[in-house]
């Protein structure tokens, strides 16, 4: 039986890797973004035998949130799975930051996510079980200083994964938070470091395979909390 899945933020990149390899793998993906210019074109490209929906949400709006995964409950039924990719950056230290800029990165990483999983779970508890996987940074297990919104709401986000997966593991929800530590390769980064070597770069369609890796972990005896995405044998940021 194919399943459901909600990635919460796509964009180019590694958003896009992972509609591509879902659908690849069988899926019906709803493509959550604020703006649906790119993912109306994503969702009708994606492989067979997968099948694509794109749903414009703002994922700082609770009530826009839970409007978006009736929409896909309409279309596809229940979520099996739930990516929360979504990410909101004040790159900014503590005396340059706003309140304003700071809410807006809790309000996507943090409480974005939070709503997000609470529409999903509830699905995965009268369907038997699912997966639910954050997109975590570096900056969710050390600071790198000078970008206080996003490390605090990033920090946050993992405490929630983890609190998740430790209430509702044996239920059968599969709770999973990946740290990307490093650069993704994406046309934009590219072009604001012309000067990178490709290989320190991050390859989103092999960061893809690993997120599905994780669906399919499916026994409880085996189950991955914590992934941690380097460039390999490259300079990492987190090692």
């Amino acid at each position: 039986m194919a399943r459901t899945a909600v990635i919460a933020g796509v964009g180019p990149g590694l958003g896009e890797s992972l509609a591509r390899k879902f659908a690849a793998e069988g899926c019906r993906v709803a493509l959550f973004a604020r703006s649906t210019e790119f993912i109306e074109d994503l969702a009708a490209d994606l492989p067979e035998p997968g099948e694509g929906l794109a749903v414009a949400t703002d994922l700082a709006d609770v009530d826009a949130i839970r409007e978006g995964f009736e929409t896909v409950r309409e279309a596809f039924g229940p979520v099996d799975v739930l990516v929360n990719h979504a990410s909101a950056a004040s790159w900014t230290g503590l005396m340059d930051t706003s309140v304003e800029a700071f809410e807006e990165s809790w309000a996507v990483n943090g409480r974005g996510a939070f709503v997000c999983s609470q529409e999903a779970v509830d699905d995965m508890l009268e369907t038997g079980g699912g997966t639910v996987i954050f997109t975590g940074a570096t900056s969710a297990v050390r600071s790198r200083g000078g970008a206080i919104g996003f490390t605090a709401a990033k920090f946050a986000a993992r405490g929630m994964a983890m609190d998740i997966a430790q209430e509702f593991g044996g239920e059968g929800v599969h709770v999973a938070h990946v740290v990307i530590d490093g650069q993704i390769d994406s046309s934009d980064a590219r072009e604001r470091q012309p000067d990178r070597e490709a290989e320190t770069f991050l390859n989103p369609d092999e960061m893809a395979e690993t997120y599905w890796h994780l669906v399919e972990r499916d026994d409880v005896g085996t189950q991955p909390f914590e992934v941690h995405i380097t460039n390999g044998p490259n300079p990492s940021e987190f090692i």
